[in-house]
This record gives structure tokens, sequence and C-alpha cells, in this order.
């Protein structure tokens, strides 16, 4: 027998906050490092090969463990497992900086991809749960939001620090961030018991994760992860190749983050009011495969910048659409081991993007750029539901 959902009653500012924060967390730690690698590798002589190691080496800890944690949240609660996260990721940027040893930071990524891969499928739980029957929409936008700032932030903050005080300020800031996060979790964050759990099988989870209704909003998370992470990487360097400097290149990718993280918000506003229905998520990867299209077609900066607008407009979109189908048809017994496989979609588009753009860019980077364009069509395709009449959360 299928364990039903729980209203749980709903949370204010003050307790979703400290939520929010974990979201800032994992993208701001994992972007104002990741976008300061270079400068690690050119500094030690390594190779693209071990770039592309320390670069992968935290996605690779979240997309083994998400499923892991999930699965952990489902049985001692969203709470627990947030602030253990978010310790651990304090834990592991402190240890680098009191280490001293710059070799040491292929092991701190993982530490740290793993700790997020603790608390960020334990935050995106805890806003479902939250979130109950009426807010799910609004909810996972301003998480949504949240991690925006960090993506927008995490490049420019982190060059700030290493330039500042090295790789050491970097992660001294770090763990300090993650500290305050889980401080005000411990703080704020109503602890929500775990539903009663029902037997579950392998074959349970094969049937589950086969299943439309959540391949669907999967892949709808994956092709917006894809383009904004393949945006992020190449839309500066179609400006490059159009002789845009690196400060219009900057700025170019910080509109696209920009808005993709203002809209959020107002988005899952419109999806609760039943505005924005799933058969607009097609719309949303059209408008990330149209922003593509444009910035190779406009030349200069005119382009590249409505491309960027495109791209961030889709991923605000998709994005908490596709969390908020994923909780309305999540067991209520099941929803941490959802989100965490969830993300596991989430982290493959991230890397999916940028390597195929990457593949056939052995043959143009206007053959890279328009073949991310049909992928994100062809996915377009593919999660128009089958009727397209049916209202989001309606039975």
């Amino acid at each position: 027998m299928t364990p039903e959902k729980v209203e749980v009653p709903a949370a204010g500012r003050r307790q979703l906050a400290p939520i929010y924060g974990a979201g800032f967390v994992t993208a701001f730690g994992a972007h104002a490092v990741a976008a300061n690698l270079g400068r690690y590798a050119l500094g030690h002589h390594d190779s693209l090969f071990e770039l592309g190691l320390l670069l992968g080496i935290y996605d690779g800890a979240e997309v083994v463990l998400k499923p892991v944690f999930g699965s952990v949240v489902d049985r001692k609660g969203a709470k627990p497992v947030m602030v253990g996260g978010l310790l651990a990721f304090a834990l592991a940027s402190a240890l680098f900086v009191v280490g001293g040893d710059p070799h040491l930071l292929g092991a701190a990524r993982f530490a740290q991809g793993a700790a997020a891969a603790a608390f960020s499928p334990a935050a995106g739980a805890a806003v479902a749960a939250f979130g109950g029957s009426k807010r799910t929409g609004r909810l996972f936008g301003g998480y949504g939001g949240a991690k925006g700032v960090g993506y927008l932030l995490g490049p420019v903050a982190g060059g700030a620090l290493v330039v500042v005080g090295g790789y050491s300020l970097l992660f001294g800031v770090l763990a300090a961030v993650a500290l305050v996060a889980a401080a005000a979790t411990m703080a704020f964050v109503p602890h929500v018991a775990p539903v009663t759990r029902s037997r579950s099988s392998l074959v349970d989870l094969v049937h589950q994760v086969v299943n439309a209704d959540f391949l669907r909003p999967v892949l709808m998370l994956g092709g917006a992860t894809a383009a904004l992470s393949a945006g992020v990487g190449f839309l500066p360097l179609l400006g490059a190749r159009q002789h845009l400097s690196p400060l219009a290149t900057g700025a170019l990718v910080s509109l696209l983050a920009a808005v993709a993280a203002v809209l959020q918000p107002p988005a899952g506003r419109l999806i609760d009011a039943g505005r924005l229905r799933p058969p607009v998520a097609a719309v949303a990867l059209a408008s990330c495969a149209g922003g593509f299209l444009v910035a190779l077609a406009v030349p200069g900066a005119p382009g590249i910048a409505l491309g960027a607008v495109l791209v961030g407009a889709g991923v605000a979109i998709d994005t908490p659409l596709s969390f908020t189908l994923l909780t309305r048809s999540a067991p209520a017994d099941r929803l941490g081991r959802t989100m965490g496989s969830a993300e596991v979609g989430r982290e493959l588009g991230d890397a999916g993007g940028p390597v195929l753009v990457g593949a056939f860019g052995l043959i143009s980077l206007t053959a890279g750029v328009g073949a991310l364009a049909i992928a994100l069509l062809a996915c377009a395709g593919l999660v128009v539901p089958r009727s397209s009449r049916r209202v989001l959360g309606s039975t």
C-alpha cells in the first residue's frame, strides 16, 4: 500500500531561508572553485587532462552519491541530512586550508562534492515537503533563484578571493559560508518526520525510474542544465571569435545567469497558479535552443545578449516546473530518493551539454553549438505530455 502524502505546516521566510542558503552553498562553492581552476593548473603546470579531472571530480561524486543520500533522507528526514552535509562541506573546505598543500585540491573537491550530494537532495526534499500542494512551484522557484545567485557570484567572488589570498582564502570563506548555513538550518528549519516507508524492491525502483512521470521531468531538468552549462562555457567563446573583449563576454555570461536567477521565483508562482502547465516545458527547451541559434545567426554582442536572455528564460521556466512535476508524482515515502535520482539527470546534463558541443566542435564551433540546439529541440519534442490538456496538479 502506497503511503499518502502528508501536508506539512507552511514554512515562513525564516524557515525557508536556510534551505535556500543550502542551494546557494552548492552552486557558489562549485563555481567559485571551478571558474578558477585554470589559474591553478597553469600555476602548477598541470595538463588539460588533470584540469579536466579536477573539474569533473566534484560532479562525479554527486552523480554516484546523490541517490544514496536521497534514500537516507527518506529514512532519517531532510533536516539532519542537510545539517550533516553542510558540516561535511565546511570540514572538507577547512581541512584544505589547514593542510596547506595545493596537491590536496583534488581530494578537497571530491569531499565537497560528496557533501553536496548529501545536502542538495535533502534541501530539494525539504522544499517539496514545505511546498505542499499549493506552493511547490513558488518554493522551487525561490530555491532555484538562490542557486542562480550562487552561479552568478561564484566565479567573480572566487576570482577576487584567489587574487587577494590564494586558494586558502577561497576555501576558508567556503567553510564559513557552509557553517553559517548549517547553523541556520539547525536553528530555524523544522524537523519533518519521515513518512513510514513501505517495502521497496529493486524492481520497484526500476519501475519508478522508467515511468514517464519520472523520466519526463528528469529530461526537462537535464536539458535545461545542459543549456545553462554550455551557455556559460561557450557563449563567451562565440563572443571571443567575434572579437568581443573579455569584459563584454563576462557580462554576457552574467546576463544569462541573472535572467535564470531572477525569473525562477515568478515562474514558480505561475506554476502554482496553473498558468504554466507541463506542455510549456517544450516551449522553454525550444527557447534555449533558439537562444543558441540566435547567438550564431546574429553577429556581435546583440545576438549573443539576446541568445543569453532566451537561454536564461528557458532555464528559469523549466527548472521549477520539472521539480514541481517530480514532487507531484513522487511516492510520499520515496521523496528523497526521487530527488536524488533526478539530480543525477541534472548532473549528466551539466556535463553532457559541454561535451556535446565540444565533440561536434571538432568540426567547428558553429557545428558544436548547432548540435546542442538540435538536441534541445529533440528533448522539447520528448517532454510534451500525451495529453497536453492535463493541468499541473490535477487528478
